[in-house]
């Protein structure tokens, strides 16, 4: 499988401070990578190295197998952090001031590439009056200029409605399927991501903690049992009982969520039955990516 971006005990320190600490990272040509950390845990910082924004403190960054990294970053689109837009431009004029200075001489394309990101319409309406999520549109058709094969994006649907989210990862997903473009995405919505994602890395204080495929997150995410009863307390004293080193908590009036033990439900119902409560429902839950991050930063999700 080829790697278009592979990092090798990648570190960058900040006074004295380790911001990105010996990370290795794998992007595969037709990924679409979900990079997942909290704030501050060096996602942004490892995508500037990549991207020729920031120099490394030490380690190794490989660009479509080279280590030649200037000769391999026309191949790469990227936009990082804020928004960097000429304030008093339009879309448009934005657009053909990078094509010119790209060197990009296909005139129609700025066009193209605004359609494409729903910029169409704003005609001669300034940078500095879009909205937040309209900068961030406008960003990503100004990295998708040179059509390039590897796109890196840090946090692109940020300030963006429902329905600009579900428009920016249809538009991810045609990128990567149509046109064979592969992404490195970082995001702070994370059921987003696992929805497009075929690849994760999960970074924390610095340090890779995990990295897997898609196909691989339910194997990683534990299953849970949600019990509705006529008294979720007195569901909750029985299953404890029933169990050793149980993990079970009351979630709503009716209703308990147990760790595991999904193939045992019909015993359990059974238990619940015979002493006398009312089962309502018994239905298994699967983990969510959030939930399996949650659980990998020694935090708990809140319902």
């Amino acid at each position: 499988m080829e790697y278009l971006l592979q990092t090798k005990d990648l570190s960058k320190s900040f006074g004295g401070k380790m911001v990105v600490d010996r990370i290795s990272i794998g992007v595969k040509k037709g990924d679409i990578y979900g990079l997942i950390g909290e704030n501050g845990a060096g996602k942004t910082t490892l995508m500037r190295m990549a991207c020729g924004l920031a120099e490394a403190s030490s380690g190794e960054i490989m660009l479509f197998g080279s280590t030649d990294l200037v000769s391999k970053r026309h191949r790469m689109g990227c936009t990082i952090e804020n928004p960097a837009l000429y304030p008093s431009m339009t879309a448009m004029e934005n657009m053909e001031a990078q094509r010119l200075l790209l060197g990009i001489k296909d005139e129609k394309v700025s066009k193209k590439l605004l359609d494409m990101v729903g910029l169409s319409m704003t005609d001669k309406k300034k940078a500095k009056n879009f909205s937040l999520g309209m900068k961030q549109r406008l960003m990503i058709a100004l990295s998708l200029l040179g059509d390039p094969e590897l796109l890196v994006l840090d946090e692109p649907i940020n300030g963006l409605d429902p329905m600009g989210i579900k428009e920016v990862r249809d538009l991810f997903l045609h990128l990567n399927k149509e046109r064979g473009m592969t992404i490195l995405v970082s995001s702070h919505i994370l059921g987003e991501l696992e929805k497009i994602s075929t690849r994760y890395g999960i970074i924390s204080n610095g340090k890779m903690v995990d990295e897997f495929q898609a196909d691989e997150l339910s194997s990683r995410c534990g299953k849970n049992l949600l019990i509705y009863s006529n008294d979720a307390m007195k569901t909750k004293e029985i299953i404890s009982r029933m169990f050793s080193n149980v993990q079970c908590e009351k979630m709503f009036e009716d209703a308990i969520r147990l760790k595991g033990h999904i193939e045992e439900a019909g015993s359990i119902n059974t238990k619940l039955i015979n002493a006398g409560i009312t089962v309502k429902a018994l239905i298994p839950e699967s983990e969510s990516l959030e939930d399996y991050f949650m659980s990998l930063m020694g935090g708990k999700k809140h319902d």
